[in-house]
């Protein structure tokens, strides 16, 4: 049996939700082991001279106790 705990981290970029995504796993992978999944709960974007600046994501990260 597994033990899995779940983190909230939130994000952003200045090109995709997708780059947005993959900063918080790589940067939540240096401190926590066993990464196992991530969950994009929110998305969102700021909008600048009518042009989106930043995207924005509210992410659940799942990994597993050792």
């Amino acid at each position: 049996m597994s033990v899995l705990k779940v983190i909230e981290v939130l994000s952003s970029s200045s090109t995709s939700w997708e780059e947005a995504t993959q900063k918080a796993v790589t940067k939540a992978s240096n401190s926590v082991k066993n990464i196992r999944s991530v969950y994009v709960q929110e998305q969102s974007a700021t909008v600048k001279d009518g042009k989106v600046s930043e995207f924005r994501v509210n992410l659940k990260i799942t990994f597993e106790l050792e």
